[in-house]
């Protein structure tokens, strides 16, 4: 049975017997009772004072102690029904209730927020005052500031879009359009803002989509649709002019027909390396994501561009010198497409190096996981603003000297994405007056599993 507390108790006795007791004084006062019977109705009063009492306090207790427990989550399965069973049994399903509605609504939001965090574009969710009350993961990395919680305008700061932001919270107004954010994130978004309730009372949601590497492509497209039609068209003119010449003015000429006809060689030939490269980039990128697997051991495939090029180097009073360990680890890969990127790399060294100078390739493993080939040459360098755009498809440094030698202007565009499809990477520095070097990383067999170089080699 629930602890009664004595004061609780005194004092419903005492709220209880009050009205009796001053009838009795009353009486006493006015001499209808003795003094005798007055103590003894008093005393009677006082004994159905207390046992009315005792049964509400010891009700109103049991509830008391009732309701702690299921605030606390707490159930008594020894309780006992009173006459206030009905209003604690009430309370019980109450709880009950608040409590599954409290987990629910936990759980929903754990989903909301999850499959927020899991979107890859960025949202945001603002409250009538523009206060950001929800940003995802994906939002916050792109402003590289923490949105939740501050005004809408201190971490984006483009006006366009907080104009569209106003209209949706004042006027209930959505707005679907492309927005560029200024330096330093150099991004085309599509933005949607829209409010949320009745009137934007709610607040608004903003969804951000990225569209730079659509726009990119585009630009890269168009780029390398005029880049070809301008590679073709200049030795395609040359090959009607000539062709028209030997039609006519010089249809008997025997050495200008040999002439002409030397050159006419010559440019078809252009022509066939640049279809060449071009079906062979197209077929790279169609194996882009496909890795490779096969082991290739690189020592292998530079001696064999060194075979290939060595007389090439010859010519040029060059040489073509190899550092690389006894025993490298062997790399998955594709070995006619690391040789065709070897052959391309060492073959511009041979073409842009100093006379007289070697090429050299130095091979280095500086740990288990990948292997680092390096191709040196010794010729004037290349000027650092473009060195971040070599591996872009027909750009030349000096686009004259390229076609001179016989250059596309896709092999290292070709090799990029062969290092790619190979999970490798391409780095470059040179020096003005020094030279270049060119560094493929790729990774070995111990990235992926414990194999020993002779095991991955069979």
């Amino acid at each position: 049975m629930p602890h009664r507390r004595p004061d609780r108790l005194l004092l419903a006795v005492l709220t209880v017997a009050a009205p009796g007791i001053l009838v009795i004084a009353g009486l006493l006062i006015l001499g209808i009772l003795s003094p005798v019977a007055a103590v003894a109705a008093a005393a009677v009063l006082l004994a159905l004072a207390t046992v009315i009492a005792w049964r509400h306090v010891t009700d109103l207790t049991r509830l008391q102690l009732r309701v702690e427990q299921l605030a606390a989550g707490e159930d008594d399965p020894g309780y006992e029904a009173t006459t206030v069973s009905d209003l604690s049994l009430a309370i019980a399903r109450l709880s009950r209730q608040w409590q599954d509605e409290r987990e629910m609504l936990a759980a929903e939001r754990a989903t909301a927020d999850y499959i927020l965090d899991a979107l890859p574009d960025p949202l945001i969710v603002v409250d009538k005052s523009n206060m950001v009350v929800r940003a995802n993961n994906a939002a916050e990395e792109v402003f590289e500031t923490e949105l939740t919680g501050r005004d809408l305008s201190a971490g984006l700061r483009h006006p366009t879009l907080l104009r569209a932001v106003d209209s949706a919270l004042r006027e209930s107004t959505s707005l679907a359009e492309e927005i560029a954010m200024p330096p330093p994130m150099n991004r085309n978004y599509s933005a949607l803002v829209e409010p949320l309730g009745e009137s934007g009372d709610s607040g608004a949601l903003i969804l951000l989509h990225d569209l730079t590497p659509v726009r990119l492509g585009e630009r890269m497209r168009a780029d390398f649709v005029a880049n070809v039609s301008h590679e073709l068209r200049t030795p395609l003119s040359s090959l009607l002019g000539f062709i028209e010449t030997l039609r006519g003015p010089a249809r008997e000429d025997s050495e200008a027909r040999d002439n002409f006809l030397a050159i006419m060689h010559e440019q078809a030939e252009r022509m066939s390396r640049l279809i060449e490269d071009l079906l062979s980039l197209s077929r790279i990128e169609m194996d882009q994501h496909s890795r490779p697997d096969t082991p290739v051991d690189m020592r292998l495939v530079l001696a064999k561009v060194d075979d290939m090029l060595s007389m090439k180097a010859r010519n040029r009073n060059m040489s073509i010198q190899i550092t690389a360990p006894d025993a490298p680890a062997p790399v998955p890969g594709d070995e006619d497409q690391l040789t065709q990127v070897f052959q391309n790399l060492i073959d511009n060294a041979i073409k842009y190096g100093g006379e007289d100078t070697p090429v050299e390739i130095v091979v280095d493993q500086p740990d288990t996981r990948q292997l680092a080939i390096t191709v040196i040459d010794h010729g004037p360098g290349i000027p650092r603003e473009h060195l971040p755009r070599l591996t872009e498809r027909f750009y030349r440094v000096d686009a004259a000297r390229s076609r001179q030698l016989g250059g596309t202007g896709l092999g290292l565009a070709i090799a990029k994405h062969i290092i790619a499809r190979h999970r490798g990477r391409l780095d470059i520095s040179s020096a003005e007056g020094e030279g270049s070097s060119f560094t493929v990383t790729l990774p070995t067999f111990a990235e992926e599993t414990d194999e020993s170089p002779d095991e991955a080699l069979g």
